[in-house]
């Protein structure tokens, strides 16, 4: 059986896709490629497919992460092509390399995020990231399926900063302002999402954007806590890869999760 693990993308429209609906997209992009896939024992065979770490329906990703388990060999990066064309656009597999070390889970350590807050000014966002890490705890509260729950939304957080836009941030007549935060999270429990984040500058500085924030994961992988960076989670894969072996093109060196990324 070989193993293969696959990067890919929510992106425009497809990132209110919720993780049903692209197993399912999936599942069928499998079958359309005809992928020689190794199927589970019982009296319902599915295919063996592992998804990690998916982001909230609603947030757009450039570093979704799944491995699937193959009954015939294939190149990784032919099969990344095949896939990739039975997709929609959208959904976009940018990387595969063979699973040649275990555990792709447990290096998903943190994720960095970019955070579009559109109708609020630059220096109003740096008054409230600034009041957020300044507090030693930032209690918000979510609904879930058995009520609602409090928890600490800033000590997950390795970094939030205000990035620079084009120009003051002061937009334009018909734009508005802007401001565009960065994201540093480690993945905890429990999970601290980037929306428990806005309702931590909310309590912290009654920041309120007029309209909901596009959020983007930018990269996830295991986090060097010395450095503050998120590195490539398919990095040991390749490492591991026989000498002389071509790689797959298109890998995190040529997109928004790339290598190292700094808190």
């Amino acid at each position: 059986m070989q193993r293969i693990r696959l990067r890919y993308t929510k992106r425009g429209r497809l990132r209110f896709t919720s993780h049903r609906d692209f197993q399912r997209a999936f599942e069928r992009a499998l079958r359309r490629a005809e992928v020689p896939m190794a199927y589970s024992a019982g009296f319902t065979p599915h295919p063996k497919v592992s998804y990690a770490n998916a982001a909230p329906t609603g947030t757009g990703s450039e570093a979704e992460f799944l491995e699937i388990a193959l009954a015939q060999p294939r190149d990784p990066a032919a099969l990344r092509d095949l896939l990739d064309a039975s997709l929609p656009t959208g959904l976009d597999i940018v990387d595969a390399v063979e699973a040649r070390t275990p555990g792709l889970a447990d290096r998903l350590e943190a994720s960095v995020w970019e955070l579009r807050l559109d109708g609020v000014a630059p220096a109003e966002a740096e008054g409230a990231v600034s009041a957020f890490l300044a507090a030693d705890a930032v209690e918000v509260e979510r609904r879930t399926k058995n009520g609602v729950r409090a928890f600490d939304a800033r000590s997950a957080v390795v970094d939030l900063r205000v990035e620079p836009v084009a120009g003051d941030g002061s937009g334009s007549a018909d734009t508005g302002p802007c401001a565009i935060l960065r994201l540093v999270v480690r993945h905890a429990t429990p999970a601290v999402r980037p929306d428990d984040v806005l309702s931590g500058l909310r309590a912290v500085a009654d920041l309120a954007p007029p309209v909901p924030a596009a959020v983007t994961r930018l990269a996830q992988g295991p986090l060097d806590e010395e450095s503050g960076m998120v590195t490539d989670p398919l990095a040991p894969d390749r490492e591991a890869e026989p000498a002389g072996r071509t790689q797959a093109p298109g890998t995190a060196a040529a997109a928004a999760g790339t290598g190292p990324v700094p808190a």
